[in-house]
């Protein structure tokens, strides 16, 4: 795109950060490293901040798979998670450190956020850079980077044991090392070429994400193709394109064999075949429909939660990748980006099973590691396009979000109001409404277009509108990730402990096998497994089947009206006591030790 226009996607960036005139240029290169240091270490305090009151996985089934394949990984027991989602190693090895130091549950969890804090407080410096490669300004690109880093897709997830915490860091990091492999020269690093260190670490990068989620399944195709269209096209000599390939290969080689190590020790009866899922949805009729509206769901989604700024990246991108003005390097880098979009939230959605929660049908986690780009593109759009270009770009951006609003509307229906409303799938949204109880489609939606119009008539004025307009985005995404923390993570810790919490029981620490009835819920197992986290988990049913010989504390189902100590079916053998029970809205259970 011409400058006339709304930005380029992608461009050659500025090779210095333009700083205060007049000064020497190392004073101001020191500048800007202090800079950049303090602002990371502020989004690490933050984040450490919210995630304060943190102590043990409330996101189930999600946290305890990563946690748990961590400690598969670094030696520890087993966890049975059979006939659930299989979570893979690639997120866990950044948490192995921290299983090496920490040893009882609330400890390990606490440093995972750490981890958590230290990577994802990155997407300030890295959104720094994409915001100078889409030519913003170098004092406006490091406020928008910290605009960017609190959006709460960001920070608001970096709060849990979760890929998502890292994941929105992979993507910018890989998009930046892709981009600057398709345009560097050939200077030298220490004598190998920059631009094979730029290729090989985008490779690292994708076989990371494939390695830690499904959703890297997408960015690796995408990377496969920018390969072969780096080869075709010339845009790199053949020996380069090798080199990178080749990095790919060995790395997601070895992700797979390590993804493939946790499955006997997690899954040893099976997993819930989410694959075919997704073979069942793309092959009828009823499976696209529901696959359709639900990705488009999760467009409408990112765009009301960031106030239609990432509608507005959304629509920019699109018209790179059509417009024959756009260079072939941007248009092949605009469609990877769509295609990244698309992929991940319809494949997503295909995949998925009817849990009968409105959160199938507008989901938030699942694009918000590539919102930050789409976002990215629309504050440049927003502080760089003329005014003709900007109302086109924000009337476009409008119309996308109530029109996916509409397509919402006419698939799910009523399901929006009958379905299950759980909290933690809408942050956004339920500060955008004001209500922590229900979903409102088009509340949220029209909150959203006048945090749009607010977001515009900011930019109008040209001379404080950069500033105005980044201190006002800055305060509603801290805001949404505060009142978040407070309505949703706080109170999911504070009941998940008082329905779960065994650290009571007298000799937990000497536990080493802990076998769970299959009829307690799912959620309650998945965190007793954790608070005895230096114990093998096991499942068994206590209706057909013995309780496994080398069980040392069990867990029963409690049937309504029963005394705790007649919960053992067909009687307790000779040696067992209960030590603890529970009746709570998630579910009842009876702890039984030996004596």
């Amino acid at each position: 795109m011409s400058t006339e226009a709304a930005p380029p996607v992608l461009s050659r960036p500025p090779t210095t950060p333009p700083a205060g005139r007049g000064a020497p240029r190392s004073a101001r290169r020191r500048r800007w490293v202090l800079l950049f240091v303090l602002g990371w270490a502020l989004q690490v305090a933050v984040r450490l901040w919210l995630a304060s009151g943190q102590t043990m996985p409330v996101a189930t089934p999600d946290e305890s798979g990563y946690l748990f394949a961590a400690r598969v990984l670094t030696g520890g027991t087993d966890a049975d998670m059979s006939y659930g989602t299989v979570y893979r190693g690639g997120y866990p090895l950044l948490l192995a450190p921290v299983l090496w130091i920490a040893h009882d549950p609330v400890s390990v969890y606490r440093g995972a956020l750490v981890v958590n804090a230290l990577i994802s407080a990155l997407m300030m410096p890295l959104a720094y850079l994409m915001l100078r490669v889409l030519h913003v300004r170098a004092r406006w690109a490091y406020m928008f980077a910290h605009v960017t880093a609190f959006l709460p897709g960001v920070l608001f997830y970096s709060e849990f044991v979760l890929t998502d915490a890292v994941l929105p860091v992979v993507v910018v990091g890989w998009l930046l090392l892709v981009h600057a492999w398709l345009h560097a020269d050939r200077t030298r690093a220490r004598g190998i070429p920059r631009v094979t260190l730029y290729g090989v670490g985008a490779s690292l990068l994708v076989a990371f994400a494939y390695t830690s989620h499904t959703r890297g399944t997408i960015l690796l195709g995408v990377h496969a193709v920018l390969l072969v269209a780096a080869l075709v096209f010339r845009w790199r000599p053949w020996r380069g394109v090798a080199v990178s390939t080749l990095a790919l290969a060995a790395a997601v080689g070895a992700g797979t064999l390590l993804n493939h190590s946790l499955l006997p020790h997690m899954y040893p009866s099976g997993d819930n075949d989410l694959s075919g899922n997704l073979v069942r949805r793309v092959t009828t009729q009823d499976g696209w429909a529901w696959m359709l509206s639900l990705g488009t769901g999760q467009i409408w989604y990112q765009a009301v939660a960031t106030g239609g700024i990432a509608a507005i990246g959304l629509v920019t991108v699109a018209v790179a990748a059509a417009r024959r003005g756009t260079p072939l390097r941007e248009r092949t880098l605009a469609l990877g980006v769509l295609a990244i979009v698309a992929g991940i939230a319809f494949a997503t959605s295909a995949a998925l099973p009817d849990e009968y929660r409105i959160g199938n049908y507008v989901y938030g986690r699942y694009l918000a590691c590539i919102t930050p780009v789409l976002f990215m593109v629309g504050v440049a759009v927003l502080l760089r396009a003329p005014r003709r270009t900007l109302a086109l770009a924000a009337g476009s951006s409008a119309a996308l979000t109530v029109l996916a609003g509409f397509v919402v509307e006419s698939y799910a229906g009523t399901r929006l109001t009958r379905y299950t409303f759980t909290p933690y799938d809408f942050p956004e949204t339920s500060f955008l409404t004001w209500d922590w109880k229900s979903f409102q489609l088009w509340h949220a939606t029209i909150a959203g277009l006048v945090l749009l119009g607010a977001a515009v008539a900011a930019v109008l004025l040209r001379r404080h509108g950069p500033a105005l307009l980044a201190g006002f985005l800055a305060v509603v995404a801290l805001t949404m990730s505060v009142t978040a923390t407070d309505r949703i993570a706080h109170p999911l810790v504070s009941a998940e402990t008082a329905h779960t919490d065994l650290r009571n029981v007298r000799g937990l620490r000497d536990t080493r096998h802990l076998a769970i009835d299959w009829n307690v819920p799912w959620t309650i197992r998945l965190s007793q497994y954790y608070w005895a986290w230096w114990s093998d988990g096991g499942v068994f049913n206590a209706q057909t089947t013995p309780v496994p010989r080398n069980a040392d504390m069990v867990i029963m189902w409690w049937p309504k009206n029963v005394p705790a100590e007649k919960s053992w079916p067909h009687g307790a053998p000779a040696g067992w006591k209960v030590v603890d029970g529970r009746r709570t809205v998630e579910g009842d259970w009876v702890a039984w030790t030996r004596s």
